[in-house]
């Protein structure tokens, strides 16, 4: 079978993937007391706030320098500097993070710049602002430049490399453990929490937007909701005798990880997302590796019930066939739980153009990689056209797919981000062994009811 994709049309149809920024201001909405600024125009914080608060069902502030033609001309520094001054007027925030757009990157703005020149106003008493003196940090995230996931992963190395990269670890303070999360879901973080929470070992979870992003109801509107990563957690990193660093798709100039690795000398492990059994198994074998533990006992058991579950309903999903979409690491590590439940993923997709992305696809498959086209770079028009002599049984991946299933005709399976259709998509769990079961509880649900419904006479009982 054909395993490249279609000739890429003209232009692009319906993105398989999302801005740059937007990645960005989520990872530092989840560091603790951090405002993201947008340096460009209102109406990319606001498309931006519109995504998270549909995803997420929070309301979620993010700043902006507000430019306007006479700032695309002349230059925004001036209304940065005014901008972070009514931000830590208005948030009282411990960082802000400022994200750049295209409209920034385009006409030359200087940010690193323009900062260095603030935070020497600042230390003269020039700002006006001698109370608060939060930390500022800077991803460089034009949209014509990547995806939400490059975002995201410079905003964290940013927030690393400014809060670390002027110290000496002290030996003196207790080692820990430092996890880089990716781009997962607010329960998929509370897993986390409870995962690294059986092992006796301090340790720094960064983004952690759990409850900052998914937080309880308010009686006073919360400007900065609590939670998220502790600065002075960010700072204990170079101090951990290791970093597991969830994902691969990351470039190195722009991980966190090697940044610690490299500055100062903390060992990494860079690990699949731990989506179904062999990734987890892989996952706990790099916590064990470093921290010189055993895995505890309570996650066999819940490997043990992931497990009964693919006996009890293999039946139901042996030899079906998936077309499966999203961000780069999401795709490549749910492929493999796919092969592991014996779906075939025909089509593997994703909208970023990393040159690695089928070489991960082809080694995350032991049984069906024949039958898979591997599809980077593309979009839903062109996914769709190659789905159709596909005879695919169910679509996977988040709401952006919705009309793709609807024109196959197929069930739809969401998880990943964005989730916009349907309530409590941020609180799918994906990770570890409990996450495995849930989505694969998911996956057999989906295809029951399709085969349920298309029955000419239904039944209740199989």
């Amino acid at each position: 079978m054909k395993t490249t994709a279609p000739e890429h049309f003209v232009s692009t149809r319906n993105a398989c993937k999302l801005c740059s920024p937007l990645g960005a201001c989520f990872a530092m909405r989840g560091i603790e007391g951090c405002i993201p600024l947008i340096h460009g125009s209102q109406g990319c914080s606001t498309y931006i706030r519109r995504y998270g608060i549909s995803h997420f069902r929070e309301p979620i502030d993010i700043a902006s320098s507000n430019f306007v033609e006479a700032t695309a001309i002349f230059g925004g520094r001036d209304n940065l500097f005014r901008a972070i001054n009514n931000v830590t007027k208005q948030y009282h925030p411990t960082a802000i993070g400022i994200t750049s757009t295209c409209l920034s990157e385009t006409i030359g703005e200087d940010v690193p710049m323009y900062l260095r020149e603030y935070l020497m106003k600042r230390e003269l008493g020039e700002t006006g602002l001698t109370d608060r003196r939060p930390i500022l940090f800077y991803a460089s995230t034009p949209s014509y430049r990547g995806t939400h996931m490059d975002g995201f992963h410079e905003a964290i190395w940013s927030a690393i490399k400014s809060v670390t990269e002027h110290m000496t670890p002290d030996v003196s303070r207790p080692q820990q453990l430092n996890i880089l999360s990716g781009f997962v879901s607010t329960e998929d973080l509370r897993e986390l929490h409870s995962i690294l929470g059986t092992y006796s070992l301090p340790y720094t979870l960064i983004p952690d937007y759990s409850e900052t992003l998914d937080g309880g109801a308010w009686e006073d509107y919360q400007k900065l909701p609590e939670g998220g990563t502790p600065l002075t957690g960010i700072a204990a990193m170079p101090n951990a005798i290791g970093t597991v660093s969830l994902g691969k798709a990351v470039p190195s100039e722009h991980n966190g990880a090697v940044f610690l690795q490299e500055q100062f000398g903390v060992p990494m492990q860079n690990i699949e997302l731990p989506i179904g059994i062999e990734n987890t198994d892989a996952f706990f074998s790099a916590l064990n590796e470093i921290t010189g533990q055993s895995t505890p006992g309570i996650h066999a058991k819940h490997r043990g019930r992931l497990i009964d579950a693919y006996f009890d309903g293999h039946k139901y999903v042996s030899g079906k066939r998936a077309i499966l979409y999203g961000e780069e690491d999401f795709v490549t590590a749910m492929a493999s739980f796919l092969d592991e439940i014996g779906i075939v993923p025909v089509i593997a997709a994703t909208g970023s153009a990393g040159t690695e992305f089928e070489r991960r696809i082809r080694r995350s498959l032991r049984n069906t990689h024949a039958e898979t086209l591997v599809m980077p770079d593309t979009d839903f028009a062109t996914i769709l056209e190659a789905s159709k002599p596909m005879n695919p049984d169910i679509v996977i991946g988040h709401s952006k797919g919705f009309y793709l299933a609807r024109d196959l005709g197929l069930p739809m399976v969401r998880c990943g981000f964005p989730i916009h259709d349907r309530i409590g998509g941020h609180r799918i769990l994906h990770l570890g062994y409990r996450g495995a079961l849930n989505l694969f509880e998911r996956i057999c649900n989906a295809l029951m009811e399709a085969s349920q419904n298309n029955a000419k006479s239904g039944w209740t009982y199989i």
